[in-house]
Formats: C-alpha cells, sequence, structure tokens
C-alpha cells in the first residue's frame, strides 16, 4: 500500500527546483520558510512569486532584520491554502502521519543536525532550528522525503532517529516543535487571480514600508559589528549571515531584481505599482533602474550612501 502524500509522485532525486532557486541566481536562498514556500507553491503547480510583495515591509530592527516570512493571511488571498498552527501533544511523528492522510502538509521546526543537505554547515556538526515540510513520511522504513531551503531531499536511518528523537529517554524534555499544517484547495488559483490579488497586497505592503532606508540604518552600526564578528568563532558567522545579510539581501537586491532579474525579490506584479509610484521621465528612456528612494518626493526613504570599498583603497 502507498504511503499518503500531499504531492504524488515527487522524488527527491529528479526534483527540480523553482527558478528562483536555479544556481545563477545571485542569492538563491535567504530563509528557509519563504524558501521552502517557494518549493511547495512550485510544487503545487503554482507561482510562488505573487507572494513576495510582503518582503516591502522589511525593515532593520537593530540588531537584525524584520524576521523573512510570508503572512499567512497572503497565502489564503493568493492560493487559498490555510496554514495554521498544530498542536503537539503526541509523537511528533504520529500527528504528520494523521495529517498525510488527510492530504495536509505539515510545517515542523526540526534540528538541522540531523539533516544531510545542510551538509557543510549544520550537518553533524551544530544544532540548529530550521523548518522543513513532509512531503511523505514512512515510520516503519525510518525516511521522510521533505522540502527544505532550495530543494526536495529524502532523510532516513540514524538522521531519522535522531530527527524524530527516537531514542529520548524518560528523562529527557518532550520534543514539542512548533508545527503549522496547510490544507490546499481543490485547485490551483488562475494566473488572472494571483495577479490580480498580488498587486493588491504589494500596494498594502507599500503603504506599510519603513520610515527609513533599513540598508542605510545597518549600514551605520555594521563596521562595528564586524569588530566584533572577527573575535567570535568562524561558526558564528553562519548566524550571523542568517539574521543580517541574507534578509538584507533581499532589499539591496530589488535593482537587480528587476534590472537583471537575479533575486526577483520585487515580484513580477508589482511593476505596474511601481510605474504609478515613481513615474518615468517623459525626458528620456532608460532601460537603468531607478531607486525607488531617488526623486520621488512621496518616499520616506532618504538616499542610500554606501559605496562598496576595493582592497587598498579607503
Amino acid at each position: 500500500m502507498a504511503l499518503p502524500t500531499v504531492f504524488a509522485g515527487l522524488d527527491p532525486a529528479s526534483y527540480k527546483p523553482h527558478a528562483l532557486h536555479q544556481a545563477e541566481r545571485m542569492w538563491p536562498e535567504t530563509n528557509c520558510y519563504v524558501d521552502l514556500w517557494i518549493e511547495t507553491l512550485h510544487a503545487f503547480g503554482s507561482e510562488p512569486e505573487a507572494m513576495l510583495g510582503f518582503s516591502l515591509t522589511q525593515d532593520f530592527e537593530g540588531d537584525q532584520f524584520t524576521f523573512f516570512k510570508v503572512p499567512l493571511e497572503d497565502l489564503e488571498a493568493l492560493y487559498g491554502i490555510r496554514c495554521t498552527e498544530l498542536a503537539i501533544y503526541d509523537r511528533v511523528e504520529a500527528h504528520v502521519e494523521e495529517q498525510l492522510k488527510r492530504g495536509r502538509l505539515c510545517l515542523v521546526e526540526m534540528d538541522s543536525f540531523y539533516m544531510p543537505d545542510t551538509h557543510g554547515v549544520g550537518y553533524q556538526h551544530e544544532h540548529g532550528k530550521t523548518t522543513v515540510a513532509i512531503n511523505r513520511l514512512d515510520v516503519a522504513s525510518r525516511s521522510i522525503d521533505y522540502f527544505h531551503n532550495a530543494g526536495f531531499f529524502r532523510l532516513e536511518g540514524d538522521d531519522f532517529d535522531g530527527l524524530f528523537h527516537m531514542n529520548d529517554g524518560p528523562e529527557d524534555l518532550p520534543f514539542l516543535p512548533y508545527t503549522e499544517f496547510a490544507k490546499f484547495p481543490a485547485q490551483r488559483p488562475a494566473h488572472d487571480h494571483l495577479h490580480s490579488y498580488a498587486e493588491r497586497l504589494a500596494r498594502q505592503h507599500f503603504a506599510r514600508r519603513p520610515a527609513d532606508n533599513p540598508v542605510a540604518a545597518f549600514a551605520r552600526i555594521f563596521p562595528g559589528q564586524v569588530e566584533k564578528l572577527a573575535e567570535r568563532p568562524f561558526d558564528f558567522f553562519h548566524k550571523y549571515r542568517s539574521t543580517r545579510c541574507a534578509s538584507s539581501a533581499r532589499i539591496s537586491t530589488w535593482p537587480q531584481a528587476i534590472s537583471t532579474g537575479c533575486v526577483p525579490t520585487v515580484l513580477w506584479a508589482m511593476r505596474p505599482v511601481m510605474r504609478g509610484v515613481f513615474p518615468k521621465s517623459p525626458r528620456r528612456r532608460s532601460s537603468r533602474w531607478r531607486a525607488p528612494w531617488r526623486g520621488a518626493g512621496s518616499s520616506p526613504w532618504p538616499p542610500l550612501s554606501i559605496r562598496p570599498s576595493r582592497p587598498g583603497t579607503p
């Protein structure tokens, strides 16, 4: 008897990630939760670009950028996907198994120490929290197929036991990870629906953008953080990059997103929004992207003056 899955026929060995995660992208991964949803929506057969309007609300919070997470209400408005928290009171694998039977995808916070796809970063090296979406679970064979970061993977054997705390004793703390489950609609949304709702949501998120330029705010404290970073063990750099650099990349690569197509944080549906807020100059046409905080009286963001230095130059 075949095991229940949300997306039938997916094989980690032959899975092809979405175009947003192709190797030629400037920054193919930035946040496990958003990257996971990009691949989940790709497997669903829909267009993940439509959800990215929320990135306009990204701010710098003093010690890190705003956690990069797509609002669950956006997922429902765009795709009809209802995602909410799942209460964990029993064995995690028992909850996941039950939801898979109902055609629901569980998003579980797991330990990257037991995840082979994090080899070179966390796998068998350092314990860390990350979110996975489980598409297939086989408790008897000790294996799962799951979405994580920019791909779809299989995990089995001792890694399965470690991931689900199968060898914990009575003296160990109970394994009660934060878990969400997603209910998918019977039909995928039409392109026209996605386009219209993506534009509507982009306008709403644009109205909620930060009052000050978050990249400029980060730049003011960055030199001091670099000095402190140099005094920490190298492993600390990955944590720092994940909370600062990865999130800021979504903001700082907006120019490339529009002009070159690299790291398309600004979704395709936002182009009419930007044309309405920042109209083209009537004097001449230019293919060069113009930063939205320049020459737009309605924008609260001041010009950003950050020049990358070259070795040997001040």
